[in-house]
């Protein structure tokens, strides 16, 4: 049987490889945790930035899942005054492995993506110069209010602690990068746009 390219065989099963699951892993290796506690430290560390955990619900759907596979197990049932009874989860030594090959493959390979941008953008003829340009614009302004604001978040999450090791900001340099360099290639093509260097558009122009 062919299996998804994000699955990873674990003898019995086949477990399917997402930047939540491999955060889950990598995260409950370090301290056992319940599930609203693991999507607090995610939110805490700021890895909610490339880990979605928007949808609580999805938390809980890939440890059970991840538990069924045998990649994670019951640490404790832990009880407190006022709150209901919780599962706190441990990683497994199976699933530590796990973990670490998809940080080797993520890394490694690039995942084949369709983010909605660029699918416009292969149909943008589809509309007028002038909505093409006014739309581009109003995206180069957002994206350079939201770097702004990243820098300033990362800035002062840096200054909330008093040492932060550089590995655990490869992230944010990465998403950095990859934001200057749209706001570059926007500024650029509108330059074009204006400069009516790119035609063929569906108004003729």
């Amino acid at each position: 049987m062919t299996g998804h390219p994000n699955d990873e065989e674990t003898g019995t099963a086949t477990v399917r490889r997402s930047p939540l699951a491999m955060a889950v892993l990598l995260l409950l290796a370090v301290e056992p945790k319940h599930p609203y506690g693991l999507r607090q430290r995610i939110v805490e560390w700021d890895k909610d930035r490339v880990i979605n955990v928007s949808q609580r619900n999805a938390i809980y759907q890939t440890m059970r899942r991840l538990e069924r596979d045998g990649l994670i197990a019951v640490h404790e049932t832990a009880k407190h005054e006022k709150r209901p009874e919780r599962t706190v989860f441990r990683t497994t030594e199976r699933g530590v492995q796990v973990s670490k090959e998809w940080v080797r493959d993520m890394l490694r390979v690039p995942a084949v993506e369709y983010p909605e941008f660029p699918a416009a953008l292969a149909f943008i003829a589809s509309i007028s110069r002038s909505d093409a340009v006014a739309v581009l614009r109003e995206r180069l302004e957002t994206c350079e209010r939201s770097l702004a604001g990243f820098e300033t978040e990362i800035d002062a999450r840096v200054a909330e602690f008093d040492e932060v090791d550089p590995i655990h900001l490869v992230d944010a340099d990465y998403q950095r990068a990859m934001a200057s360099a749209e706001i570059t290639w926007l500024r650029g093509t509108i330059e074009k746009l204006e400069a009516d260097r790119l035609n063929g558009f569906a108004d003729g122009a």
